[in-house]
This record gives structure tokens, C-alpha cells and sequence, in this order.
């Protein structure tokens, strides 16, 4: 496999390239993830079984746009394929380490927040978050999209996968207006799963990575940078000081973050499940 894979990332950057060495990387929970090298160049490659070609050439895609933006640096891909049973994304390996210059993290995250789209709230193909599909049909009405798409769609997941709340998902989506009485946010580049493990440096560079890359309000970003543990509180001052928040970014977030409590639980289950009821009922309270 790593024959074929070496060929083709020969091909796709028009210089030779022999892997001599193949060395497995941690940090993932989805895919695995190997660094190839020739003494010279070293590529880290994820791998998973081969129907999850899609969501390779998708992450691909995403970090492409993300790039383009000139905003956040992000690993480049460089090719993607099948061999045998296995699929395969290659990108340029990036060491990260050194300092941590949080500031410049918020500042470059709030810049690619402000590449709208003229299309809604959305994209241009469905992803993955985590390895739970993520729907990105394009809407115009962000409620519709986030009630749909994020919330609905993963409610039904974990109902089939045993989850009960004592709230009717009715009340759910009805409590959802109120959140946005005075708030109209605008379609803004999102990385979509931006926690902690997804962002690093590289001597003070920021870099993020994994993205489940989508057009949507740029809260639900800021929301689960908070989720786990959260950024330093430069970051925050410093997104700020570049992209004010709405004043009521503080009780729309719990809404935000319902949607990944959720994707946990569909992912990992355990006390996800009871998490998501409790964060349910301070929705509807």
C-alpha cells in the first residue's frame, strides 16, 4: 500500500519520491495516521477502509478553502485515492510545537469568519463530523438550517441508538426562535469542529486542522472552542477585538454545543446521552 501510495504522491508533486520510512502518529480517534518519509520530505497520511473516500476528498476540499482564504494556516493536501481496501489522504506533515501565540489565533479565526457566502447557510457537499455525516444542504434561514441539519438530524440518530429525553423534541425546536429574537447572523466560513485537539502552532503560527468545514453562524465556532476545556483568554479578547461577538453569543451557545454533546454520544455513548438531556432542558427552561 505505501509503495502505491509513494507513486502517487510522486505524481501529484512532479518530483520523485521513495518512502523509506512509515511511522505511525497519534491524535486521532477516527482514522489512523502515519508519517511517510525519504530522508528528504515527509508526508503525513490518514488512512481509513475504503468507503471513506468521500469523506477524505471532502476534508481535501475544505482545506483547500480554507486556504484560499489567506486568513488561517492549515495543513495542504496533497493527493487522495483508494488503494486495495484502503483509503488514503496525504498532506504536507507539519511540525507542530513551539510557542503559542493565542492572540494571532483569535485574530486569524475571527478574518476567516468574515469569507461569506452568497449562497445561505451551508456547502457544497456533505462532510463528516467526527465520522457522523454532516448534511450541508444549502438554506437560506439559518433556524431552519440548524434545526434540520444539526439538531434534528442527530436527535435521530441517537433515538435509534437508544437515547431518550423527557423533553419532546417538539419543545425543542419551538424553544429555538427565541434564541434568535434579535440576532440575524450572516453566513461566515466555519471550521465546524474547532476544539482544542483540532488547533495548534507551529513557533507561534497558528494552524488548525480536521475541519468539517461549512458556511454557518460564526458562533457555533467560538461555542466549541468553550466545550472542552476552552482557549486561553487571550484568544477571546483578541477574536473580539478583531469580531465583536453579539451580546447574546452567551446564551446561544449552549444551543451550539448541544449539536457535538449529541455527535458524541452517536460516536462514543455513556454519559453523553444524559448530558445532552440535561443541556436539552436549560434550552426549553
Amino acid at each position: 500500500m505505501w509503495k502505491e501510495i509513494a507513486i502517487a504522491i510522486s505524481q501529484a508533486t512532479g518530483e520523485k519520491f521513495n518512502a523509506d520510512r512509515c511511522q505511525a502518529k497519534s491524535g486521532g480517534c477516527i482514522n489512523q495516521a502515519n508519517m511517510l518519509s525519504d530522508g528528504k520530505r515527509q508526508f503525513f497520511v490518514k488512512t481509513n477502509i475504503a468507503n471513506c473516500l468521500d469523506m477524505f476528498v471532502a476534508e481535501a476540499i475544505a482545506l483547500k478553502q480554507m486556504h484560499g482564504t489567506k486568513t488561517m494556516r492549515v495543513p495542504q493536501p496533497i493527493c487522495w485515492g483508494t488503494v486495495g481496501e484502503t483509503a488514503y489522504l496525504v498532506m504536507e506533515n507539519l511540525e507542530l510545537g513551539g510557542n503559542q501565540d493565542w492572540e494571532a489565533m483569535g485574530r486569524n479565526l475571527a478574518a476567516m469568519h468574515r469569507v461569506t457566502s452568497d449562497r445561505g447557510f451551508g456547502w457544497d457537499r456533505n462532510n463528516t463530523i467526527g465520522a457522523t455525516p454532516q448534511i450541508n444542504n444549502w438554506t437560506n434561514d439559518w433556524i431552519d438550517f440548524w434545526q434540520e441539519y444539526r439538531l434534528a438530524f442527530q436527535i435521530r440518530l441517537a433515538k435509534r441508538k437508544g437515547w431518550r429525553c423527557a423533553v419532546p423534541e417538539a419543545k425543542i425546536y419551538e424553544a429555538i426562535p427565541k434564541f434568535f429574537r434579535d440576532y440575524q447572523p450572516q453566513p461566515a466560513m466555519v471550521h465546524g469542529d474547532l476544539w482544542g485537539g483540532n488547533a495548534a502552532f507551529i513557533n507561534g503560527e497558528p494552524v488548525i486542522f480536521d475541519p468539517a468545514l461549512y458556511f454557518g453562524d460564526r458562533e457555533v465556532d467560538l461555542a466549541m472552542t468553550e466545550l472542552f476545556g476552552g482557549f486561553p483568554a487571550q484568544f477571546y479578547r483578541a477574536y473580539n477585538g478583531a469580531y465583536p461577538l453579539d451580546a447574546g453569543y452567551r446564551e446561544r451557545k449552549n444551543l451550539y454545543n448541544l449539536y457535538h454533546i449529541l455527535n458524541h454520544f452517536n460516536l462514543f455513548g455513556g454519559g453523553y446521552g444524559s448530558q445532552a438531556s440535561r443541556m436539552i432542558e436549560s434550552i426549553c427552561s
